[in-house]
């Protein structure tokens, strides 16, 4: 990473802005611009989310944001109603407020006399997809979006839910949240109101887990916010970024296909990550790309970033399996459109002797499988963030609880770019029952490599909208979309299917151990092959990745990592844990000492699918002075055969005094799941 001191422009932050809204609630903001851009404006660039502007984004912010101002800008970091020194309450995720806010904050931005009245919003994660959203409310100052591991549907691609399965990542989510929740403003920034703001979030912020569980199918909850719902909406241009370790990839391919207005995509090998600090590598220099997109757009300079192809992604190469990459190798590609006219999509039948194959003739049968309930403990994180650990180990052992369909050994190179789709002839002996599949890039030492992964709940098989109960004994097709990918698999490899009933942690089990029978011949897999063409060499290259300095901290605790995967050999079960933070620093221009720490846990026992628990607990503090303030809390989710359980619990001090406690104990209906 190159560090960039030397601007065109000299910059000028502000560091607390309050924003008002037309209801009197005032938001937060901390604000770089041009010097002098009061005299001559220039456009504006939102990101809009609650991760606490003074804080928690501190040290991603400081290096981004004045690169922009740097650059002929003014960045505005606003945190969401009822999140770091906003004030109000923040009650879920992407509600009708927050977007009506973004919407006037857009309008307040327009409207100062250091804008000239063109706003851009850029965003990952949370302020990804508020940027769709709110571009979708068409507010008359917004004039381009760049949005970052985000998504159009929040029902079918997010961190809730996939293939009509609960994710066990939405219990890590909610218990994120659930922490950072308990965080009060600053009182150095907002004055005497600070603690009477803090009480109002610890007894109204609520309990998010139980109100996304209590949502398993595809609903007006989840329609809301989802740009998928009407894409006319949209008619800003819009740059969608991704990676295939990210959990959001699939969106970007959605928005190139289906928006109308001007767009762009790019999809790296990065987790959930913006691209300049992308990893796993290599790292782009995206700032000068982001650049690039607002002078055409929001000060009309040619930057010849439209005449560039559509889509750009990362074809990477195999490489051993390992939890954690920190540079993929591979080459860029390009695409004119999507779907693509590169791209030819391939029949690979099953056999019944667990061949793999494009062509020839293939023995038909059917074949049984009741997967272990440990199937899933090697496939790392649903939405990685590129820590030791999150990335999906060796294959080997998952494959063994699965049926498994090998291509014979790679006499060349086989390349594919896009979403590979499995059909699927099977037979189940439950009501309710779901099914994953992974592609695995085996070596020739025989170790596995997952590639790609989907998973469905069976009584979805016709939509999310209404599920319907299995007919045990009866025969469905169903069809079982997988993750995009650009992927080489070498010479000498192995590409296979490898189908199991069970995926835990990865997707909540069902009810019951189910027995699966798979009928070949009117199964397979379509692949999407892609040649090389010449358009990818004429690619031009991604400038180095290079930020403005970071502020200066210092380490009080380094951050530690932590992620086993253990069997119980008395008992058989299996639990998968990890720590997540560990660290304390102290910001210096503040003199403002941050602590996080969270450590969440998945255990199951052998052949009980309603044994599955999964735990978080987090630990925060702040303090500057003699004023501090600490919380903990704690979520248990686990399930009985007609319900979810929440267990949750809350303590919150004000220095060494206990000034909240809450505690939680929720079942939840399953609908079919």
């Amino acid at each position: 990473m190159k560090i960039v001191t030397d601007f065109p422009h000299q910059v000028r932050e502000l560091e607390h802005v309050e924003v008002p809204m037309p209801d009197g609630t005032r938001l937060a903001a901390r604000i770089w611009m041009p010097e002098g851009a009061e005299a001559a404006p220039v456009p504006a660039i939102l990101e809009y989310i609650p991760y606490r502007k003074n804080d928690h984004t501190l040290l991603r912010d400081a290096t981004m944001q004045p690169y922009l101002a740097g650059h002929g800008y003014a960045v505005v970091r606003l945190d969401l109603r009822g999140a770091g020194d906003s004030e109000g309450l923040m009650e879920d995720e992407y509600l009708p407020q927050e977007l009506q806010d973004g919407c006037d904050a857009i309008a307040w931005i327009a409207g100062q006399d250091w804008c000239d009245g063109k706003v851009g919003m850029i965003g990952i994660s949370w302020g990804g997809f508020n940027g769709l959203q709110v571009a979708a409310l068409r507010p008359p100052a917004l004039k381009a979006v760049v949005t970052l591991c985000s998504t159009d549907d929040r029902y079918a691609d997010d961190i809730h839910y996939m293939g009509g399965c609960p994710l066990g990542e939405q219990l890590s989510w909610a218990s994120i949240m659930f922490g950072r929740n308990t965080l009060p403003p600053d009182p150095r920034n907002v004055g005497d109101n600070w603690r009477q703001m803090w009480m109002q979030r610890l007894k109204g912020s609520g309990l998010w887990l139980k109100t996304w569980l209590s949502h398993q199918v595809r609903d007006e909850f989840w329609k809301h916010g989802s740009i998928c719902e009407n894409w006319d909406d949209v008619e800003v241009p819009v740059y969608a970024v991704s990676g295939w370790a990210d959990g959001y990839c699939r969106s970007v391919f959605r928005l190139m296909e289906n928006l109308k207005g001007p767009r762009k995509g790019l999809v790296g090998p990065w987790a959930h990550k913006y691209p300049h600090i992308g990893e796993p590598g290599p790292a782009i220099g995206f700032l000068k790309e982001e650049l690039r997109w607002w002078d055409h757009w929001l000060k009309g300079r040619d930057t010849g970033i439209m005449e560039e192809p559509m889509l750009r992604l990362y074809m990477q190469d195999s490489v051993a399996p390992a939890g954690h990459y920190t540079h993929r190798p591979g080459r860029w590609i390009a695409e004119p459109s999507w779907p693509s006219p590169n791209v030819t999509r391939t029949v690979f039948r099953l056999g019944a002797d667990g061949r793999l194959a494009a062509g020839g003739d293939l023995p038909g049968g059917a074949l049984s499988i009741t997967s272990p309930t440990e199937v899933g403990m090697a496939s790392g994180k649903w939405c990685g963030y590129s820590k030791p650990g999150d990335a999906p180990l060796d294959q080997r052992r998952e494959d063994t609880g699965s049926l498994c369909f090998d291509t014979a050994p790679l006499a060349e190179p086989l390349e594919f770019a896009g979403d590979p789709n499995m059909v699927l002839d099977i037979e189940v002996d439950r009501p309710v029952a779901q099914v994953a599949v992974r592609l695995v890039d085996v070596h020739p030492d025989g170790r596995g490599t997952r590639v790609s992964f989907g998973v469905l709940n069976l009584t979805h098989r016709d939509g999310h909208e209404h599920p319907e109960p299995l007919e045990p004994g009866r025969r469905y097709s169903v069809t079982v979309p997988m993750k995009h990918v650009a992927q080489r698999i070498a010479a000498g490899h192995r590409l296979r299917v490898a189908i199991s009933t069970s995926y835990f942690p990865m997707i909540w089990p069902a009810p019951e151990p189910v027995r699966l029978t798979l009928h070949t011949e009117g199964s397979a897999l379509e692949l999407p092959l892609r040649p090389f063409t010449e358009a990818d060499a004429a690619l031009p290259e991604f400038g180095p990745a290079e930020a403005a300095p970071p502020p200066e901290t210092e380490t009080i605790t380094a951050h530690e990592d932590c992620w086993e995967i253990v069997e119980d050999a008395i008992t058989g079960a299996w639990e998968m844990r990890f720590t997540d933070g560990a660290e304390s620093f102290r910001l210096v221009r503040s003199d403002l000492t941050v602590h996080s720490h969270g450590e969440e846990s998945y255990r199951i026992a052998p052949d009980d699918p309603l044994s599955a628990v999964a735990e978080a607990t987090w630990d925060h503090a702040m303090s500057r002075g003699e004023w501090k303030m600490s919380s903990r809390t704690h979520t248990l989710l686990s399930s009985e055969a007609e319900h979810f359980r929440i267990q949750a619990r809350v303590e919150v001090f004000e220095g060494d005094s206990l000034v909240h406690e809450e505690s939680w104990d929720e079942r939840i209906p399953r609908h079919l799941c």
